[in-house]
């Protein structure tokens, strides 16, 4: 962002350079020294990151998890097909879908320090009940359930986020927290070599285990995180009088949130804006690309891995290196994201690794290069998709647009889960995935063009921009314009 953006940028009705949401004296950012603000955004990572980022380890880890207990047994003792196991993970993403713009646009209503923990608390409760299903209706029950009450999470964290973060700071953030998603790729074939021995324990089978022991520590985290989540950074606990001023001013200088950013500023005018923006459906277009090929490589790589010819349990523990390199690559995408401000060319480089993959997979007979292939299309996906989600909150404003064009995002990116869960189970079956893998290649390929397209608009917005704040002031500016405003310059 530019001098003149670092400034101003945001709804004018929005930008202060002064705050005071507790006591102390007002703060600007020339009252503060640089060790001072390293101290606050240090203090934020330390208190509210590992949060947020087991939140969505176990909300990815219970989700997933189910195509380990696959591997383990599931399908075959509860005798279903595979048309049945697809239909088992499409029923998850049909409430998850209708939850999540709802639950974004209540988030600030009731609280995230309620909200959250709530569904956290009430989507382990579910997952430790599929441990003790004994038949396939039952398990779609808990999956309906589990959609039900995971739907609003990774939207509602990745708003969450932009409460305590200014915008160049948030990619990194929510790369820390998404990175979660590859751990728990890793983890949950550690997790599930292990608990698959305890076969016979208490008279349940190995995969019965994999969702009794992973929903139970849900549940307890999840009534710990009640006291660990602060509602703003105006409750945060952990931040003194003066530190909560400078946060709140330098929000509002960055155009993340503004005086009137309070839950009385919602409005369904605001909902409609949302719609209205090209960036949000170009964005939601990249979304459904990435969701199919995110949640077909989460739920099917350990089957993937297990037709490449090793045993289940060595299955397990093969698909924990491609989502490692995940975790690591994503954390520097980030780094490089949030230092150079390119969203949009870290986005490209990801659907580049993801076609690399996935030609690698399609071209190649010999298992050693299909499995190699994971590490680039796991690593491009898990890459794209915080990529995505900071793009998307960094370019709408007010509160209400941003709430909506974050939730449109995840609607599609779950949309995306739904194909995927078809698309690499009952049309395109094991071990050469033949169908799925051209759709998915087509997929990295037309999100990297999306990419850099999205980009380009961007920046030609941004130069528009730059020439009204040139030969007029923010005071000629009609107020309500948001991320429109002259002086709110998109993020690239």
């Amino acid at each position: 962002m530019d001098k003149v953006s670092s400034r101003t940028s945001g709804d004018p009705e929005k930008v202060q350079d002064r705050s005071s949401v507790s006591s102390g004296s007002p703060v600007t950012a020339r009252d503060v020294d640089p060790a001072l603000e390293k101290r606050i955004w240090r203090k934020m990572d330390l208190y509210i990151l590992p949060v947020v980022t087991l939140f969505y380890l176990l909300s990815f880890l219970d989700r997933s998890n189910i195509g380990n207990a696959r591997v383990a047994g599931l399908q075959s003792n509860l005798k279903m097909t595979n048309k049945q196991y697809s239909i088992a993970l499409t029923v998850t993403y049909v409430p998850y879908i209708a939850a999540e713009l709802p639950s974004n646009l209540l988030l600030k209503a009731v609280g995230p320090n309620l909200m959250l923990p709530t569904m956290l608390t009430l989507w382990g409760i579910v997952t430790t009940l599929q441990g003790v299903v004994k038949s396939y209706h039952g398990l779609l029950a808990c999956r309906f359930f589990l959609g039900l009450f995971e739907g609003g999470v990774f939207p509602g964290l990745v708003l969450y986020l932009s409460f305590f973060y200014p915008r160049q700071k948030l990619q990194w953030r929510v790369s820390a927290f998404f990175s979660a998603a590859s751990i728990s790729g890793a983890f949950s074939g550690l997790l599930a070599f292990g608990i698959i021995n305890m076969k016979g324990v208490g008279g349940r089978p190995g995969w019965a285990w994999i969702f009794i022991l992973e929903g139970l520590f849900t549940v307890v985290f999840g009534v710990l995180s009640y006291f660990l989540l602060p509602r703003s950074p105006a409750h945060a606990r952990f931040l003194s009088s003066d530190e909560k001023d400078y946060v709140v001013a330098a929000l509002k200088r960055d155009g993340a949130t503004g005086k009137n950013d309070t839950v009385d500023s919602f409005s369904w005018r605001e909902v409609g804006e949302a719609f209205k923006l090209p960036q949000v459906w170009m964005l939601a277009v990249m979304f459904f690309f990435d969701g199919t090929i995110l949640y077909g490589l989460a739920y099917f790589t350990p089957s993937i891995v297990q037709s490449l010819g090793y045993t289940a349990s060595r299955a397990q523990l093969m698909s924990v290196p491609p989502f490692a390199t995940a975790f690591v690559v994503s954390m520097a995408g980030a780094f490089i994201s949030d230092r150079y401000r390119c969203r949009g060319l870290v986005t490209i480089f990801a659907s580049v690794l993801a076609v690399i993959g996935f030609a690698m997979f399609l071209k190649s007979t010999k298992h050693k290069i299909q499995y190699a292939s994971l590490f680039f299309s796991i690593t491009g996906t898990y890459l794209a998709a915080p990529s995505l989600s900071t793009w998307s909150a960094n370019n709408a404003a007010p509160y209400t647009r941003r709430a909506t064009a974050i939730a449109i995002g995840f609607i599609m990116t779950n949309s995306g889960g739904i194909l995927a869960t078809w698309l690499l189970g009952s049309l395109s079956p094991a071990p050469h995935y033949t169908l799925a893998t051209r759709v998915l290649l087509s997929f990295a390929v037309i999100m990297g063009v999306l990419a850099g397209l999205n980009t380009w608009y961007l920046w030609d917005q941004n130069k528009k921009k730059e020439v009204i704040r040139s030969s007029s002031t923010i005071d000629q500016e009609k107020p309500g314009l948001g991320d429109r405003s002259a002086w709110f310059v998109y993020a690239l």
